[in-house]
């Protein structure tokens, strides 16, 4: 019995000390670690388990820590791992060993890659790169019913020599394309680039990667990629078919949705209400494709609708161009008062015309305000006479002043009385 009960006892210690961690128990570091371009601003990161790694009843994963352009941390079991990323300014990523089910263990030491950024000379890449996208109805086809154009811009760069010459491409997806279509400047350098047709899909949720290399036999250029997000480039429609009328003092407004492949409940409005007459802005938001306001019975308003997709259907992007300002009012509706006002001037000008006429003809001017009699002056003849006698003797001077001052006194007198 007593050899039976320590055979026993000896079971459950080797048991539970085979249930213990092994603190011995190392993890060792993946090998064979790689980052490879494969694609416009797509790498893919692969490495291997260790071919040392002690075989135990452990279940491994692996932590990846990008280290560059951004930073990022992730974990895994796969032994490979696909990133979207600008690669401009070169790709660095570090891995390490971890265990999956059993975080007693610690992981394994890190080792790193890196991608190096692409060589060319600085100043000669692009700048100021900008990206529209816009969607416009296919009419040839039912599948694909609606159709995304791309249109890009860009600056020389400072540096550049003046024989370099761009060159744009995209990638959405596993699509990728080069332009056709560019715009240039005076040195005849590629400075914006249309596609009138794409493989982008305007509910899609994938980044649209842009690359732009260059050439030039005085310098290497440097190319530069971005990376943009549709519903921060998507150029929004405006509504279609926006009308308006005025029964009353009620304004009633309404549209039809955008050329968009979003359903109808995906869209926001904004409605500008512009009176010409006051003038002032009223700006109302809605979801619905109708408005209802009320007016002044009087003016005359500017009508104007744009529409955003909604935060339900996509991350929020910026509103849509205005539609094409539609006019109601009073103007409108009652062109006789602008013809009543023009008559009445032309009826008072005329009544004082007449008036005038008949002032002149008759003297009834004369008649009716007659001139008021002024006191006569010999002022003009003293000073003539005085000019006069200058020639003469001094008694005679003396004698016609006194006869001139004698002659104004009875003037005078005879005004007065």
């Amino acid at each position: 019995m007593a050899p039976a009960l320590l055979i026993l006892l000896g079971a459950t210690v080797i048991l539970q000390v085979d249930l213990l961690p092994d603190k011995k128990f190392l993890l060792l570091p993946p090998v064979n670690f790689t980052i490879k371009a494969i694609n416009l601003a797509q790498v893919l990161l692969r490495w291997e388990p260790n071919t040392d790694q002690e075989q135990r009843n452990v279940q491994l994963g692996y932590h990846v820590k990008i280290n560059a352009p951004q930073e990022e941390d992730y974990e895994t079991r796969n032994t490979e791992s696909r990133r979207v990323t600008i690669l401009r300014k070169g790709f660095s990523a570090s891995v390490q060993t971890v265990p999956w089910n059993d975080r007693s263990l610690q992981p394994s030491s890190w080792v790193s890659a890196e991608l190096k950024a692409p060589p060319g000379s600085p100043g000669t890449s692009i700048v100021n790169l900008t990206c529209t996208t816009n969607t416009k109805a296919n009419n040839y086809t039912h599948l694909l019913p609606y159709q995304v154009s791309l249109h890009c811009t860009w600056l020389v760069g400072k540096d550049a020599p003046e024989d370099t010459q761009y060159f744009l491409y995209y990638r959405y997806g596993s699509w990728t394309e080069e332009c056709q279509e560019y715009s240039k400047d005076t040195l005849q350098r590629n400075i914006a680039c249309w596609f009138p047709k794409t493989f982008i899909n305007s509910k899609g949720r994938d980044l649209l990667a842009v690359y732009v290399n260059g050439s030039s036999e005085e310098a290497a250029i440097k190319p530069l990629d971005e990376l943009f997000a549709l519903h921060a480039i998507d150029r929004v429609n405006p509504p279609a078919k926006v009308t308006a009328e005025i029964e009353g003092t009620c304004l009633s407004i309404q549209w039809e949705k955008p050329v968009s492949a979003f359903p109808v409940h995906c869209f926001d409005y904004e409605v500008k209400i512009y009176n010409t007459r006051k003038g002032y802005f009223q700006t109302e938001k809605t979801t619905t494709n109708t408005f209802i306001s009320v007016t002044d019975g009087i003016s005359e308003y500017s009508i104007q609708v744009r529409a955003a997709v909604s935060s339900v259907c996509r991350a929020v992007g910026p509103s849509g161009e205005w539609s094409q300002p539609i006019y109601v009012g009073n103007d409108e509706q009652n062109p006789w008062t602008k013809w009543f006002l023009i008559a009445v001037t032309v009826t008072i000008c005329f009544i004082l015309l007449i008036f005038l006429l008949i002032c002149r003809i008759c003297h009834l001017w004369t008649k009716l305000f007659p001139p008021v009699p002024a006191p006569k002056s010999n002022i003009k003849e003293f000073f003539v006479t005085i000019n006069y006698e200058k020639t003469g003797s001094s008694e005679t001077e003396i004698e016609v002043i006194s006869h001139a001052e004698e002659a104004g006194s009875e003037t005078l007198e005879d005004s007065v009385f």
